[in-house]
């Protein structure tokens, strides 16, 4: 009975030994992640702790899409998500001229290319018109491709050339643990959008620079560094700026701070390639632009 009482608090013994061994272990490779993601963001071209911050106007209370015109940063185009217009401002300015291209929607990001304006509605439609063809307030001759992505849920969009991408927000293909669904479409000359490839983004490589491996990417905007050809897409639900090499490959991976991205929902580089994130405002806060100068 003495032997058998031995062997158990032996038993015991060992098999608690191992256990906190294993917790030890764990909480070793945590906070070798901890520093290697501290050492990342130290490196990173960008502050994303060190804003400049711009207060938009009532009109973009809710803004979502930005982009500027061949990264000319000296005018900034931004719509907001319920209502059919864009807006034109300079940064910092108290107040935005108008456009009108269509019906109150669900918009959630635009692009400026080729003379284009290409808006994108949640539901993977587009509305396209030509800068030079506004009439006032109102745009003329507006260009829509109904529904031509599969049912999701969209608010990624950027323009290269006559080249648009798009990644999904929420897919009932996808369970956004694995991957990340995108599309590209070509523009044409007269402003029509057709469908014409598909493109991943590998999500379970995205956790291998965090400390989630359960992570769901829920995509918000992308945007391309006009000097790295890197993209950058931003997760207002995730709280997190993931880059990818120009292959969709992730190689970076960076938490923000919910103190300066309240909601963001829109990213943008100039031609000098500093990062511009747009948040959504609320009742107390109007939206707001931050711009963060690219570290020489």
């Amino acid at each position: 009975m003495k032997k058998l009482i031995t062997y158990t608090c032996l038993a015991a013994a060992c098999f608690f030994t191992a256990a906190c061994s294993q917790d030890t272990k764990k909480e070793a490779k945590k906070e070798a992640k901890r520093q290697a993601m501290e050492k990342a963001a130290n490196a990173f071209a960008y502050d994303l702790e060190n804003p400049f911050k711009y207060d938009m106007p009532s009109d973009l209370l809710e803004i979502s899409g930005i982009a500027f015109d061949k990264g000319n940063n000296a005018l900034l185009y931004a719509q907001q998500d319920e209502d059919g217009n864009i807006y034109t401002l300079k940064p910092g300015d108290k107040k935005a001229k108008r456009i009108s291209f269509g019906k109150s929607g669900d918009y959630e990001d635009l692009a400026i290319v080729n003379g284009f304006a290409v808006v994108m509605r949640s539901d993977g439609s587009f509305f396209s018109f030509k800068l030079s063809e506004v009439n006032g307030n109102k745009a003329n001759n507006v260009k829509e491709a109904k529904k031509i992505l599969p049912k999701g849920e969209y608010e990624s969009l950027f323009a290269d050339g006559n080249t648009l991408y798009v990644l999904c927000k929420q897919s009932p293909n996808s369970d956004n643990k694995k991957d990340s669904p995108g599309y590209t479409l070509s523009l044409s000359a007269q402003g029509d959008i057709s469908k014409t490839g598909t493109f991943n983004i590998d999500v379970k490589k995205i956790t291998s620079f965090l400390d989630d491996d359960k992570l769901k990417f829920r995509p918000s905007a992308m945007a391309k560094n006009p000097v790295t050809g890197e993209w950058y897409v931003v997760s207002s639900i995730n709280k997190l700026l993931v880059v990818l090499d120009r292959n969709w490959n992730p190689v970076g991976a960076y938490p923000i701070n919910p103190k300066y991205f309240r909601q963001a929902e829109g990213i943008a580089f100039d031609s000098q390639a500093n990062l511009y994130i747009s948040n959504e405002g609320d009742e107390i806060s109007p939206g707001n632009l931050l711009l963060f100068k690219r570290k020489q």
